[in-house]
């Protein structure tokens, strides 16, 4: 993995190319990232980048935290994320990150929390098809249908997709490319 940036996503919007056709693009706000610490293969076993975004108050951080951001120099961040990396990086602690690290163009993997849907039926869920609307269907028409088998195994089998809470999870979309930055207001 390469090194990233933690941001914000602040909304949407679209840009014009010179050909005067639009492009939906997503705003992400990138404060400048500051290393917290820099772990190498001699005292960690592997080479990572830790960054910190975001401003907290002291009595909001706990005296592990305020050590560990006081050891690299660096004012505490609400956001904490490290960066694995396949060779060492040519970081100190204490130095800030900003988009310029970025260019227009660039493919980039972004990584972050999907909106949350609530609890969710099969249909919508995992994309299951409806049963018939008509046809001397009554009570079932969004329902899963059959779960399983008989006596053998007697049981349904764990991971059987299921109604349940979807959403608010972890995810990445890869190669996303990056149409401006804007370096004065930390945006990309």
């Amino acid at each position: 993995m390469s090194i990233g940036l933690i941001g914000r996503k602040t909304g949407m919007t679209r840009v014009f190319t010179e050909d005067g056709v639009s492009i939906p693009v997503t705003v992400v706000e990138v404060e400048p990232n500051r290393v917290s610490q820099v772990k190498s293969m001699e005292t960690d076993g592997y080479y990572a980048v830790q960054l910190t975004a975001g401003t907290r108050r002291a009595n909001r951080v706990t005296k592990s935290q305020a050590g560990h951001f006081a050891k690299a120099s660096v004012e505490a961040g609400v956001f904490t994320r490290e960066f694995t990396l396949k060779e060492a990086a040519e970081l100190k602690a204490g130095e800030e990150l900003t988009v310029v690290l970025f260019e227009a163009g660039q493919r980039v993997d972004v990584t972050g929390t999907s909106k949350g849907k609530g609890f969710a039926g099969a249909i919508k869920r995992h994309n299951f098809s409806m049963q018939d609307a008509t046809h001397g269907n009554s009570l079932s028409h969004r329902a899963p249908g059959s779960i399983g088998q008989c006596q053998t195994p007697g049981r349904v089998w764990k991971g059987k997709k299921m109604s349940g809470h979807m959403g608010a999870e972890r995810s990445t979309v890869q190669s996303l490319e990056i149409v401006r930055v804007d370096a004065e207001r930390n945006l990309l």
